[in-house]
């Protein structure tokens, strides 16, 4: 590829990762408004449906997708999952004007599908990267997710004109365009990445016998499970922290955000991953491995996680949004090296198939951190960062083990 279609290439790759977690930070600060106006919900249970039904999906079809890309090439699979993007957001808008709870599921349902090829990027870097820029590739697909992070709680504070307001639909339209824009792109500046000659072997939709080959490679499957531990330790305190802020009667909680100032909470993490991301990381993959940036993310993690501790029993609001800048920061080390590290220790024919793996692991961390962070929160309002605090400590003697205890896959010539 030429320098031109290069920065074309990691344009199409930047936008459709950072299309993906517009969605679901869009939604994310949403959810209580939408238990609010959409359907009664004493339980909860609905609510924690419409939340874990993207990841759910994304569980289910990242391997999927990464399979197919090894297969028939990582650009027609990108594109499809654009195109699914754009009619899925469109669904979204509209699910909210007819204010249908089923609607809205659907929608995050077909999306979380759609955005399953997070991992087939992933795969696209690892083909055009040598193993000396690929920790700088992986960072730029986290400075995406970063900025998705923060312009999805920007749209969804822009869905509701006042306090109390039921949404509207532009988040879902505005998703919905950008993901025809990068459509566009790919039609017209993303090469195929995949030289000929790689393409695997597709088989069945969930491929057990190709997840016990993964984890059978040394190292593999300690990472995957450093992975798993890493992300369900951020999921319990991302998806617990709105009802922190928000307050009410029941939580007890010293906290009392308004709307808007969720949402900006929200932007303002993303933005913090997207700037430490973007900025610092790839900075610093140049000077340092991944196992040492991955450990030091682990570190710096687990001192956010006693400072929100602290925050909360102190009822501090200034300490809390130090405590959050702590955390990302921390998270914006770990996750994109340990992304790096997966793809440096796997067979170059498997790239798709076991970031694939990898998507699905992180997937299903978001899920069970989901869903175990509320009913922690309900037990205390510090008990969700104790576990996340504890579950990090472990992550970090994992991610030890498992850059001890592999090595790098032999390169092609």
């Amino acid at each position: 590829m030429n320098e031109r279609s290069t920065k074309g290439s990691l344009a199409v790759i930047f936008l459709t990762v950072f299309i993906d977690l517009l969605g679901f930070g869009m939604v994310l600060p949403l959810l209580p408004i939408y238990a609010d106006h959409f359907i009664e919900d004493e339980t909860g249970v609905w609510l924690g449906l419409l939340m874990a039904s993207f990841s759910v999906m994304q569980l289910i079809f990242s391997p999927f997708w990464g399979r197919l890309s090894d297969r028939i090439g990582r650009r027609p699979v990108l594109m499809i999952g654009l195109a699914g993007s754009v009619a899925f957001y469109t669904l979204f808008g509209v699910a909210t004007i007819l204010q249908s709870y089923w609607l809205l599921l659907a929608s995050r349902i077909g999306a979380g599908i759609a955005g399953a090829t997070i991992s087939t990027a992933q795969a696209y870097i690892a083909d055009s990267t040598s193993l000396a820029e690929r920790p700088r590739g992986m960072a730029l697909i986290g400075m995406a997710f970063g900025l998705g992070f923060t312009f999805g709680p920007l749209f969804g504070f822009l869905a509701v004109p006042y306090e109390g307001a039921p949404p509207g639909p532009w988040p879902g339209y505005a998703a919905a365009i950008l993901s025809a824009f990068a459509l566009g792109m790919a039609a017209f500046l993303l090469p195929e990445s995949l030289q000929p000659g790689r393409n695997g072997a597709f088989r069945e939709l969930i491929d057990r016998a190709g997840f016990r080959r993964a984890i059978a490679t040394p190292s593999i499957g300690v990472l995957l499970l450093a992975i798993f531990v890493c992300v369900f330790s951020f999921a319990n305190f991302e998806t617990t922290l709105s009802l922190l802020i928000k307050g009410d009667q029941e939580s007890s909680s010293p906290f009392t955000f308004s709307w808007g100032q969720v949402c900006l909470t929200y932007a303002y993490i993303g933005l913090t991953l997207a700037l430490v991301q973007g900025g610092l990381v790839r900075r610093l993959a140049k000077r340092a491995s991944e196992g040492s940036l991955s450990v030091a993310g682990g570190g710096i993690q687990l001192l956010g996680f006693v400072l929100m501790i602290a925050a909360v029993a102190q009822g501090s609001a200034r300490l809390l949004i130090g405590a959050l800048a702590v955390v990302v920061t921390g998270f914006a080390f770990m996750q994109p090296m340990l992304n790096s590290l997966l793809s440096r220790r796997t067979d170059p024919h498997q790239q798709g198939a076991v970031l694939g793996v990898g998507q699905s692991v992180n997937a299903l961390a978001r899920i069970a951190g989901s869903g175990l962070g509320i009913p922690l929160l309900r037990i205390g309002l510090q008990t969700p960062y104790y576990t996340a605090a504890g579950m990090m400590a472990l992550g970090v003697v994992l991610v030890l083990i498992a850059v001890r205890g592999g090595k790098d896959f032999p390169q092609e010539p």
